[in-house]
C-alpha cells in the first residue's frame, strides 16, 4: 500500500466520520427534537420547521461562494471551521427562549450546513484527487450513511433522558471536540492558493446538451424528497399506523440501506455511467411508497429500506454526475450552483411536506413518489452516448 493510498484512506475515514457527526447534529436533528423544541418555546411545529427551512435556504445562497473558496484554497480549513460554526449554532439552540433566538440559532446552523455537509466535502475531495475522487466520494458516503441511524436514536435517547437542550449541547461538544480537530489535522492542505493538479486546471469536457438544467431539476426534485423524509419520516410512518418506537426503529434502517446501496454502487454500478445509478436511485422511493400504500404499518420497514437505498445512491450521484459530465475543473463552484435550486427545494420541504402530512396523512407520500418519478424521467433526456466521453475511469 503506497503512502498516497494510505493517506487517501485516512482522509476518507476522517471526512466520513466528521460528515456523520455534522449531518446528525444539524440536518437530522429536527425530526426528533423539532416537536419538543416547539412545545417548550410555545410555538406551532410549522413555525419551527419554517425556521429550519429558512436555514437551508441560507445554506443554498452561500453554497456557490463556499465552492469557489474550496476551488481556490482547498477544503481543510472550511470543513474544520464548519464544525465550530455548527457547535456554536447548537449552543444557541440549547439556549433558545423564543422565536428570535430560534431564528438566530438556525441562522448560524445554516451557515455551518453550507460549509460542512456533502457539497463542501465532495468539492474538497475533487480538489485533492481530480477525476479519481469518485471512489473517495463513495467512501465517505458509506461511512456517513449511518448519520440518521446514529443521530435519530441518540437524539431520542438524550432528549428523553436529559431533555432537548442537553441533547443539543452533547451534539455541540461532539462537533467542537471531535469533528473540528479531525478535519483540521487529518485533511491535507493545498500547497499554494490557486494551485491544482493539471487535470483539474484543464478545460472542462463537452457535456450533453441541457445537462445543467436537467441536473438542476433532478437534484431539486430528489432533494425535496430527502428534505421531507429527513424532517418527517418517523411522523409519516406513524401516520401509516406504526407506533412511535416502531417508526423510529424503521426510520433507523435508512442508514444501513443507504450503505448497502452505496456498496452496490461501488462494486457493480461503478462499471456503468453514473446516469445509470441516478436513474435507478430515483425509482426506489416510489417502489417503497407502493409498499406503504398497500400495507400501512407493515410496509414501514420496506418503505424505509427502499427510500434509504435510493437516497444513498442519489447522494453519490450529487458528486459523481457533475464530475462525469463536466470534469473536475471548477467542480466546487459548479456544485454550489447546482445545489442552489436543490437546496431551495430542500429548504421548503420540511414546511410544505409537513402541511401535506397534516392535511392528507400518509397519502402525502404520493407527492414525494411523483417527484422522484419526474426526476427519473428527466435523466432520460440526457444522451448517455454523449456523456460517455466524460466518464472517468473506475477506481482500481
Amino acid at each position: 500500500m503506497t503512502g498516497t493510498r494510505r493517506e487517501r484512506l485516512r482522509v476518507v475515514a476522517v471526512i466520513g466520520t466528521t460528515q456523520t457527526l455534522n449531518w446528525a447534529s444539524s440536518y437530522y436533528l429536527p425530526a426528533i427534537l423539532g416537536a419538543p423544541i416547539a412545545a417548550a418555546l410555545g410555538l406551532p411545529q410549522s413555525v419551527f420547521f419554517a425556521v429550519f427551512s429558512g436555514s437551508l435556504l441560507l445554506s443554498a445562497a452561500l453554497g456557490p461562494a463556499v465552492g469557489r473558496l474550496i476551488d481556490r484554497r482547498g477544503g481543510r480549513s472550511v470543513l474544520a471551521a464548519s464544525s465550530v460554526v455548527l457547535a456554536l449554532g447548537l449552543v444557541l439552540l440549547a439556549a433558545a427562549e423564543g422565536v428570535a433566538s430560534l431564528v438566530l440559532a438556525w441562522t448560524v446552523l445554516g451557515i455551518g450546513i453550507a460549509m460542512g455537509l456533502y457539497d463542501p466535502a465532495f468539492s474538497t475531495l475533487t480538489r485533492l484527487y481530480g477525476r479519481e475522487a469518485r471512489g473517495a466520494i463513495t467512501g465517505i458516503t458509506l461511512i456517513a450513511g449511518f448519520a440518521s441511524t446514529i443521530g435519530w436514536p441518540l437524539s431520542a435517547v438524550l432528549a428523553h433522558a436529559f431533555g432537548w437542550r442537553a441533547a443539543c449541547l452533547v451534539w455541540a461538544g461532539l462537533d467542537l471536540f471531535v469533528a473540528a480537530p479531525l478535519n483540521g489535522l487529518a485533511i491535507p492542505s493545498v500547497e499554494r492558493p490557486g494551485t491544482a493538479p493539471a487535470e483539474i486546471r484543464a478545460e472542462p469536457v463537452d457535456p450533453p446538451r441541457g445537462a445543467m438544467p436537467v441536473l438542476a431539476f433532478y437534484f431539486s426534485a430528489t432533494w425535496f424528497v430527502t428534505g421531507a423524509m429527513a424532517a418527517h419520516l418517523p411522523e409519516l410512518l406513524r401516520h401509516a399506523g406504526a407506533s412511535e418506537e416502531a417508526a423510529i426503529a424503521a426510520a433507523a434502517l435508512v442508514g444501513p440501506a443507504q450503505v448497502a446501496a452505496r456498496l452496490v454502487e461501488f462494486g457493480v454500478l461503478r462499471l456503468f455511467h453514473p446516469l445509470m445509478s441516478g436513474r435507478i436511485a430515483a425509482l426506489l422511493h416510489p417502489v417503497g411508497a407502493v409498499f406503504l400504500a398497500l400495507f400501512g404499518a407493515a410496509g414501514a420497514v420496506p418503505f424505509a429500506l427502499f427510500y434509504g437505498a435510493g437516497n444513498g445512491m442519489i447522494t453519490i450521484a450529487k458528486g459523481s454526475l457533475p464530475l462525469a459530465l463536466f470534469g473536475p475543473a471548477g467542480f466546487g463552484e459548479r456544485s454550489g450552483v447546482l445545489s442552489a435550486p436543490a437546496r431551495l427545494a430542500q429548504s421548503s420541504a420540511p414546511f410544505l411536506f409537513g402541511l401535506l402530512l397534516g392535511h392528507f396523512g400518509v397519502h402525502a407520500v404520493a407527492v414525494s413518489a411523483g417527484l422522484c418519478l419526474a426526476a427519473f424521467a428527466s435523466l432520460l433526456l440526457l444522451r448517455t452516448r454523449a456523456a460517455a466521453a466524460a466518464l472517468p475511469a473506475a477506481p482500481g
